[in-house]
């Protein structure tokens, strides 16, 4: 099923249970999909891929924001933006364990042939494609740099 329809489903369903908060991070989520699926060059219908990535995006703003608030002493408000971080990381797909990245890495760093530092862009390249949505990116590229290193 469509992540639209998914998201109309849980929409209807906080509606009836009066859950506000989790209706308003439901809503922004739908939001960004109708934005996406209306902007220049696209055809209506978004890809899962494409999916996936608005809602990585929309993740990582309310961690940063999550964490700015926190650092400020606004709890009130980290406490809604990590809120919106759970429900917004629900519909993503499950996340990869440290140690499961570290070998699919090495297996990619051993595929790609890479040798040094100077092949780290190849890496990326490769890592970033097969592992997308399954990690992030901040994660991979620090994983990658570590084992380069010990190359």
């Amino acid at each position: 099923m469509p992540l639209k329809s998914t998201i109309d489903s849980e929409i209807k369903s906080a509606m009836l249970s009066k859950d506000k908060v989790r209706l308003q991070a439901l809503r922004s989520i739908k939001s960004l999909i109708l934005l996406a699926e209306s902007s220049e060059g696209n055809k209506g219908e978004l890809s899962q891929e494409t999916e996936i990535k608005l809602l990585q995006k929309a993740a990582k703003q309310r961690k940063e924001s999550g964490e700015i608030y926190k650092a400020q002493g606004r709890t009130d408000l980290a406490d809604i933006e990590f809120f919106e971080l759970g429900v917004i990381e629900g519909f993503l797909p499950k996340q990869l364990s440290h140690e499961e990245l570290k070998s699919l890495i090495t297996e990619i760093i051993s595929k790609t042939g890479a040798t040094s530092q100077a092949d780290f862009g190849k890496v990326m390249g490769t890592a970033t494609k097969e592992l997308a949505g399954k990690a992030d990116g901040k994660t991979i590229s620090q994983l990658v740099k570590e084992l380069l290193l010990k190359i």
